[in-house]
């Protein structure tokens, strides 16, 4: 049962969706999928166009807007708006460090997180649109970060479903590798740490005495991760 809130400017109603795990293999272990539906207070029966926001990440939850806030203000003119948790993240079933050992041995847990890519978002997205707005149905897609490498695989298995499609950020190179990416970036850094050792002399020594330090004992981060000397 869908779960309606009302906060001032707009309304809100929870959804949760079973899809499955494999979606090549949709009789067999299925996950659940939560979703927020946004409209603009006193047009919950009007019959606007959908549009499917992407959340950036990997790994982050959609927005938990409180009445019309950031984009949203302006989206709601014009849609009717779904705030995709994707799969493992959120309200959504969890995919953690504290899930993740109950699946096995690091083999189990890598074909585990093999059903967590782009693709499998996307085909969770085809399923619930199909469900919300029928078969033919079609809805517009805005993809942030993350969410607009998830547009470009949107774009690549399932146009039939889209009406449009926004980007902002997320808008993978056409002729350019992530190495080349990374490696133009190089120089560019090195010389905004000069920049900054130029104007605070003192972080040098700092830093020289924090790098030391992580390279005999790396620490561990909050979320289970290691700080290398490299990341630093």
């Amino acid at each position: 049962m869908s779960v309606v809130i009302r906060q001032p400017g707009v309304v809100l109603t929870d959804h949760l969706f079973q899809v499955p795990l494999d979606h090549d293999a949709p009789r067999g272990e299925q996950t659940e999928v939560y979703a927020r539906e946004v409209v603009a207070a006193g047009r919950e029966r009007d019959n606007l166009p959908w549009l499917l926001f992407l959340q950036g990440g990997p790994g982050g939850r959609a927005a938990r807007p409180v009445g019309r806030d950031s984009w949203l203000d302006r989206a709601l003119d014009d849609y009717r708006v779904l705030l995709l948790d994707q799969r493992g993240t959120g309200r959504s079933t969890p995919a953690t460090r504290q899930t993740l050992p109950l699946r096995g041995g690091p083999a189990e847990q890598a074909a585990y997180l093999s059903h967590f890519r782009a693709d499998s978002i996307v085909r969770d997205a085809e399923l619930i649109r199909r469900r919300l707005l029928g078969e033919q149905g079609r809805w517009s897609l805005l993809g942030q970060s993350f969410g607009g490498f998830c547009t470009l695989t949107y774009l690549s298995l399932a146009p039939e479903g889209l009406r449009e499609a926004m980007v902002t950020g997320g808008l993978a190179g056409l002729r350019s590798s992530a190495a080349d990416v990374y490696r133009a970036a190089y120089p560019r850094v090195a010389r905004k740490n000069a920049a900054h050792y130029a104007r605070y002399p003192q972080d040098v020594e700092a830093v020289r005495r924090i790098a030391e330090h992580l390279l005999a004992a790396p620490a561990e981060l909050p979320g289970g991760g290691r700080l290398t000397v490299e990341a630093f």
